[in-house]
């Protein structure tokens, strides 16, 4: 697909021909509109956004059709595809990706999944590539900490299609308009930890982050409000980040940790990830810290916490409610192009097992 569309008309001329193709025929669909401009979808479709802002048309699923008019395009023989882009196909997004899957499903839809990388320093090839095959929507969990992010967040506005970003927020344009989103509440979620550790009577709730994540600052934001508002002295305790758990300076971080509790009296950790806290109760029973008697353990992402001995509790984001979340937002945008944006926020559970308890006396 060309999508500057260089040997094509210029945009004032593409549009006007598809003003006078409109007032001839009342309503057209995409389909027709590529092959009679001779433009790419994407820029048919970014026609239509300029012109329905304007007010001159009226976008409806599948095509355009004059304002005030009732007359809807034929559907298209083609089911509708999503385009779904995540940053990883091996943890934390394959439960999203199966909610939106089963909401498709249901919607008659389907889902065109490919996995980019937490390692990405720009995600719109992969993006252009969903784009060429022809789907109708994007739902996309961009890597929002790389200098391209900005160019990222402005192409996809500028596609004409409807987009719905993953566990991410962004707003584009000089208006700063916000993008349709789904999130967990991963602040909240942080704080039900320190709560629940709070009602088992700590007093020196620390936590503990692993540094290469998108959700790290949710978490400790969440962890620092919740402290704060109980009245607990946050510089008496841990906070601290250390290396992802398959890191050869994890260990000796985990022992910093330990170091800092045994210093501060703390008895109960939030850590995130999963992994970052199994490997942290690893360490405490190497060093003979009794999990839960000494060191209350609460894990973030329960991807694996539960299967773990003792079994960890563990704060679980509503993974497959925000892949089905996302998808039910893009029909309704299909639906009704021209809605207000939607931003969702969905929250997480706690799961409470055996790597809390009463703090033991002193």
């Amino acid at each position: 697909m060309n999508t500057s569309d260089k040997r094509g008309p210029l945009p004032e001329t593409r549009r006007a021909r598809l003003l006078q193709a409109l007032q001839r025929d009342g309503v057209l669909r995409i389909s027709d509109l590529t092959e009679t401009l001779g433009a790419a979808a994407v820029t048919i479709r970014r026609d239509i956004a300029q012109l329905a802002a304007e007010g001159l048309v009226r976008r409806v699923h599948g095509g355009v059709t004059l304002p005030g008019s009732t007359v809807e395009p034929e559907a298209e023989p083609e089911i509708t595809s999503l385009g779904m882009l995540v940053p990883s196909l091996d943890y934390y997004y394959p439960a999203v990706a199966r909610g939106a899957e089963e909401a498709a499903r249901e919607l008659e839809m389907r889902i065109v999944l490919r996995g980019s990388s937490y390692e990405t320093e720009d995600d719109r090839p992969q993006l252009l590539r969903l784009v060429d095959q022809g789907v109708d929507a994007l739902i996309v969990a961009p890597r929002m900490d790389v200098p391209t992010a900005g160019r990222t967040i402005d192409w996809l506005a500028g596609t004409g299609l409807p987009v719905v970003l993953l566990e991410r927020t962004a707003a584009t344009g000089p208006f700063h308009v916000a993008m349709e989103s789904v999130v967990t509440d991963h602040a909240l979620g942080a704080a039900m930890a320190v709560r629940h550790l709070v009602d088992l009577g700590h007093r020196r709730v620390g936590v503990v982050l692993a540094t290469p994540s998108p959700t790290r600052p949710h978490v400790h934001r969440g962890w620092l409000e919740a402290v704060t508002e109980l009245g607990l002295d946050v510089n008496a305790t841990v906070d601290l980040e250390i290396p992802d758990a398959h890191s050869p300076d994890c260990g000796a971080a985990l022992d910093r940790v330990l170091d800092r509790c045994l210093a501060t009296g703390t008895t109960a950790l939030l850590v995130h990830a999963d992994a970052e806290a199994i490997a942290l109760v690893q360490r405490c029973e190497e060093r003979r810290i009794a999990v839960p008697g000494q060191l209350s353990v609460v894990a973030y992402d329960d991807e694996v916490a539960g299967l773990f001995s003792p079994a960890l509790t563990a704060v679980r984001p509503p993974r497959r409610s925000i892949g089905r979340a996302a998808v039910r937002l893009v029909a309704d945008r299909l639906h009704d192009p021209d809605r207000p944006a939607h931003r969702m926020v969905i929250s997480p559970a706690l799961r409470i097992r055996a790597s809390t308890g009463i703090p033991s006396p002193h």
